[in-house]
């Protein structure tokens, strides 16, 4: 137990650095996803997509090429000021996401969603017949 802690202190010591930038990358890829759980029965796709924060005007789903995409934009600004008025702190985050999946044979004219706290639910019914684009709106 002595010899791995002694072990550990000295290759953080050799390179402080690796740390920080695996924490880094780590941290950029587990924010950057937008947890979905996709669901197939025997007449439709059921999505539920988490995007807690955005707000439904932000949100923008496509149907083209068997393709069903989901991307939203967040961006948000806050600021701080003293009772003077003087800027405290600024404070500025972003959040743009985009998933695709692959669900063949929708029926365009029949695809719903709605968006409630936070979770977006898409319901995609299947057809016989091939259909190429279409936007949809989210109630």
């Amino acid at each position: 137990m002595a010899n791995e802690l002694r072990n550990n202190v000295f290759n953080d010591f050799m390179d402080p650095m690796s740390n920080f930038f695996d924490g880094l990358g780590r941290n950029m890829v587990t924010t950057s996803k937008m947890k979905t759980d996709v669901i197939e029965n025997d007449d439709e796709f059921e999505l539920k997509a988490e995007l807690p924060g955005f707000k439904k005007e932000d949100i923008n789903i496509n149907y083209e090429n068997d393709t069903l995409t989901i991307h939203a934009v967040h961006d948000l600004n806050k600021e701080q000021k003293d009772e003077k008025g003087k800027l405290i702190r600024s404070e500025r985050t972003s959040s743009d996401v985009s998933r695709s999946f692959y669900l063949p044979d929708a029926d365009t004219d029949k695809i719903g969603a709605k968006y409630d706290g936070g979770i977006l639910d898409i319901m995609v019914p299947k057809s016989a017949e091939k259909q190429s684009k279409h936007s949809i709106s989210i109630n």
